[in-house]
């Protein structure tokens, strides 16, 4: 017997009311923590106002929301089959022939679309709210003074101190070095004024200053002087630099390939990007692994009891799931597993298991 549309579309809606619910609640409690969390970071700097704070705490609720999703599908996955089952719903529904394997569909599409918008149409948004945390939180509770952005242009360095400020552009930049290649300096005063321009062939991140090589050193109204050496004082250092170059979370799914690609044309590593992106492409699919996963554990308390023990089975076996995808991940960022597994075997492997399980409990 084939499922009707308007069973299909009530268990969908019972889902989608449990899931939206379910991410409200969690959402709220996220941002109370993380407010509370910066205000404690803003008690020292006046110039971090509550405003800021509670602006920031919003901005920031895309870090961790986006990695609570797939246990709020599971949460309402568990409770809608649950439900269901309990109102006996779901066993009349079996009676007259409809599989758990129909049932489950509407569960899965809505996953599956909650997934696609959430990469395609949500992650964007949280995006741009992620790359304008950062930048409040540079400002007001880390203090730094030095920026760093990367395009097809090639690289730009921003660094302010007492006497003005200066900007850096490099073609490219050696990681095993923290040399940057093909540089042009441009050294402002505190009145934003050009003061000098330095173009030289190379520059080596040194303890607290770039080494410059080769370089032609120009000021308004003189000649040009060439400099076999100049230092050029910097906060920077090698981990930063590595830290700085706009985090993945802060690159919306459409704009990480070119970002990639950039990366690799420049000579930095793309690994933890390209890690990210393919984790963004196989969200779709831990979705639908989450609802497997929570029909495998909230069918099965119709046959004597164990509700609660089952559904805490549940919820253990996403926590050991998400650990080792975290371990996995970590791997891959480490080069010892290649970028597409670590990124999609945690999704793959769920619903090999879950499809197994249920296979095993409701076809014998």
């Amino acid at each position: 017997m084939r499922l009707s549309a308007t069973l299909s579309h009530y268990i969908g809606r019972q889902f989608l009311l449990w899931f939206v619910a379910g991410l409200a609640a969690l959402l709220a409690l996220i941002y109370l923590l993380d407010t509370v969390e910066l205000l404690r970071r803003a008690a020292n700097r006046p110039e971090a106002t509550f405003d800021i704070v509670v602006s920031m705490g919003l901005l920031k609720l895309p870090e961790i929301g986006q990695e609570v999703f797939p246990f709020v599908i599971l949460f309402a996955g568990m409770y809608t089959f649950w439900r269901l089952t309990r109102t006996q719903e779901l066993v009349v529904a079996r009676a007259s022939g409809i599989s758990v394997w129909q049932f489950m569909t509407p569960v899965l599409g809505w996953a599956v679309i909650i997934g696609l918008v959430l990469i395609m149409v949500l992650n964007p948004i949280f995006a741009a709210m992620m790359k304008r945390y950062e930048t409040l939180e540079n400002r007001y509770l880390r203090g730094q003074v030095s920026s760093l952005d990367i395009g097809s242009s090639g690289l730009w360095l921003r660094q302010v101190n007492k006497d003005g400020s200066y900007r850096i552009h490099a073609d490219s930049l050696v990681p095993g070095r923290m040399e940057m290649r093909r540089v042009m300096v441009l050294i402002s005063t505190p009145e934003r004024k050009l003061a000098a321009r330095l173009d030289a062939a190379s520059a080596v991140l040194a303890d607290g200053f770039w080494d410059l090589s080769e370089v032609w050193y120009n000021q308004p109204g003189e000649p040009a002087r060439f400099l076999p050496r100049y230092r050029l004082a910097t906060d920077l250092t090698e981990e930063r630099i590595q830290d700085s170059f706009s985090s993945p979370d802060t690159l919306s799914f459409w704009a990480l390939p070119d970002f990639i690609h950039t990366l690799e044309l420049t000579g930095l590593s793309p690994l933890r990007h390209r890690l990210y992106w393919h984790t963004l492409l196989s969200q779709p699919v831990l979705f639908a692994a989450m609802v497997l996963l929570a029909a495998a554990f909230s069918l099965r308390q119709m046959r004597g009891g164990g509700t609660l023990a089952l559904l805490g089975a549940g919820v253990v076996s996403a926590l050991v799931l998400f650990i080792v995808k975290d371990v996995i991940q970590a791997l891959g960022l480490s080069g010892s597993v290649p970028v597409v597994l670590a990124a999609w075997a945690p999704a793959g492997v769920t619903v090999m298991l879950s499809v197994a399980a249920l296979l095993h409990t409701e076809d014998g």
